[in-house]
């Protein structure tokens, strides 16, 4: 399991050894194995020394809408014949425990339990067959979402791109078999939404060939792989949890924007 983490004013990677409750110290560039492998220097921290990061600082989130069937019928859609893109700012990505701030400009905020697909290397028109070639691991998300503005507008920015508004967390689990993951959203210890990513319409690969054909992806950034059904609302004061199998749970909490 792949960390991000800051300790004394810089930023590090880490191997994560859950048993222990330690993290060993990676130095050196994850994205660049190619050219330069990184190092696992021996050094071993406490779990509780460091402050996790969101474990990707990627320069776009790439965002895939309605691709569970069950979603697409809790919001009256059709399912798309290809996959429905939109994105997500690099401002928008906080990382385990940073808040979620409400804006004053919406009036309903929902949230969305994700599977997150890392990047490891420059993806361009990518074959599907060839995708896990480019995929460093899989980590939580939550894509955040204005609904109000959602549908006042008629386009996704505004309602998906307000800073805070795509937690991601905790690790980068490596080397996963994706194809029937569980996952679990809660809102105040109330499971919302509970499914399997053997339900999505378009697949891992799918989804990494339908992207790179139209954008070049770069090291670290990620693609949110949809939702199930399931998504409501949240209010300053909640507490919000998404956890997936062979992954761990991403939590954070909300807060009214002062």
């Amino acid at each position: 399991m792949i960390i991000r983490f800051e300790r004394n004013g810089k930023v590090k990677h880490g191997w994560m050894v859950e048993a222990d409750n330690k993290v060993r110290v990676i130095e050196g560039d994850i994205y660049k194995i190619q050219t330069a492998k990184p190092i696992m220097t021996g050094l071993e921290l406490p779990l509780d020394e460091v402050a996790l990061q969101a474990p990707s600082a990627p320069s776009k989130v790439v965002c895939i809408g309605v691709n569970y069937p069950d979603h697409a019928s809790e919001m009256d859609i059709e399912l798309p014949k290809e996959p429905l893109m939109f994105l997500k700012p690099s401002t928008t990505v906080i990382g385990p425990g940073e808040p979620i701030v409400y804006p004053k400009l919406t009036k309903n905020l929902h949230y969305e339990g994700e599977l997150a697909i890392v990047i490891k290397k420059q993806a361009k028109k990518v074959k599907a067959e060839d995708a896990e070639d480019y995929i460093l691991g899989f980590t939580c998300a939550i894509d955040v979402t204005a609904r109000d503005l959602q549908m006042s507008d008629g386009q996704w920015t505004r309602a998906k791109g307000f800073d805070t508004f795509c937690p991601l967390g905790p690790a980068i689990a490596a080397k996963l078999d994706y194809n029937d993951l569980r996952i679990v959203t809660r809102v105040n210890g109330e499971v919302r939404q509970n499914a399997s990513t053997s339900q999505m319409v378009f697949s891992i690969p799918q989804l990494v060939e339908a992207v790179s054909a139209v954008m070049t992806l770069l090291p670290g950034d990620v693609i949110l792989t949809g939702t199930p059904a399931g998504v409501g609302e949240l209010h300053p004061g909640d507490e919000i949890s998404v956890t997936i199998e062979e992954i761990g749970t991403l939590a954070t909490r909300v807060v009214m924007e002062e």
